[in-house]
């Protein structure tokens, strides 16, 4: 296979890792998602694929070479992220690859985690394996940007998620359910997102209008429901909101100061809710300390539908990495990117897809990619 073939192939490999990675995204926390396709490059068989399992354990590169077997030997990995080479729950999967006797693996990035770092592509190295890194490490990034956060800035990765009217506003609720803005395609491609997060937060205000459920209610996902934040220095909330009744059922933190009501919070930790306390600054919570409270538990993944409030909190503390806005109808060219800049403003955001959904339009922004390392 020649040089120009053979780059091309490792690219269309790697497309399905990445691919076997979005798979988990939001069911493999404290872990990163992974994907990994072990394959036969003389036959170009496809060979196995795996993903980190929910928990985050196996690891990906384990379930491809147990899915493999013998086959695995003398083949090739393709992996989205260095595999681990420091034991903890489970042995490296560095050298579950050796002892595979996989000739050739190809990474797309390094593990910024200091236990990794790239001890894991040494130790491959070091049995004679064939290392190559860098294909598909622009999406590996963004795929593994939770885990890469959580490292390096002691955060989850967070998305914004607003649903705008026509006016480019945020209609808020009748105090027991949501004023729905965009039609049911729209808000089905809304739910079908909280299954890509650890968790979905929202601010006492959205409780208080909205009542909403934050979970995935879509068939066959609901169970892929993630845990629901609610912020609320005071706690100034409806007792029997729909969130503390089914807190036994989907998880439900809520993040308040030390010195809320004493009589509140024993009622709602009654119904199964937990309660977090974290720092504040004047008159409200902190966000810095909220963010190390949620990598503390092991959040990488953070889905933000708070009303203006919250978003203006997060935006404003450079916490945002993603944007994604549902547009009632379909507004012209200049009218969505006037609506959009009044929310999306100097962030340092682009835009990198723009979908009509039904009557509606869904816009999805990210920051701008900053240099990357070796």
């Amino acid at each position: 296979m020649s040089s120009s073939n053979s780059s091309a192939f490792d690219a269309e490999m790697m497309a399905i890792a990445l691919r076997m990675a979005e798979r988990g995204l939001g069911a493999t926390a404290p872990n990163p998602s992974v994907g990994a396709v072990i394959v036969d490059e003389e036959t170009s068989e496809v060979i196995a694929r795996g993903t980190t399992a929910r928990g985050g354990r196996p690891h990906a590169e384990t379930e491809a070479i147990i899915a493999a077997g013998e086959k695995a030997r003398g083949a090739t990995i393709y992996v989205t992220l260095e595999p681990c080479s420091h034991y903890g729950r489970t042995a490296p999967c560095a050298d579950a690859i050796v002892a595979a006797g996989l000739k050739r693996a190809v990474v797309a990035i390094e593990d910024p985690d200091p236990r990794v770092a790239g001890r894991g592509l040494d130790r491959l190295r070091h049995a004679g394996i064939e290392v190559v890194r860098g294909i598909g490490a622009p999406e590996a990034r963004w795929i593994t940007r939770g885990h890469i956060v959580r490292v390096t800035e002691r955060r989850p990765l967070v998305t914004l998620k607003l649903a705008l009217d026509g006016n480019g506003d945020i209609a808020r609720g009748s105090g027991s359910a949501p004023i729905w803005v965009t039609d049911e395609p729209a808000r089905f491609h809304g739910m079908l997102l909280r299954k890509e997060f650890d968790a979905i937060l929202v601010g006492s205000a959205t409780v208080r209008d909205d009542d909403p459920e934050l979970t995935c209610r879509l068939p066959g996902l609901f169970d892929r429901s993630p845990v629901r934040i609610v912020l609320s220095r005071s706690l100034d909330l409806p007792l029997g909101a729909k969130l503390f009744r089914s807190a036994r059922v989907v998880p439900v933190w809520l993040m308040t100061s030390s010195e809320s009501d004493a009589g509140k919070r024993h009622a709602i930790v009654a119904g199964g809710t937990d309660i977090i306390d974290v720092g504040v600054v004047g008159s409200t919570l902190w966000l810095p300390s909220i963010m190390e409270a949620l990598v503390a538990r092991g959040i990488t993944r953070l889905l933000v539908e708070g009303g203006p409030a919250i978003w203006r909190g997060f935006a404003d503390a450079s916490f945002a990495d993603e944007i994604v806005l549902y547009m009632a109808g379909h507004l012209s060219d200049r009218d969505a990117e006037q609506a959009a800049a009044r929310w999306v403003g100097d962030l340092g955001m682009a835009v990198v897809e723009r979908r009509t959904i039904g009557p509606d339009t869904m816009w999805r922004f990210r920051r701008l990619a900053e240099k990357e390392g070796r």
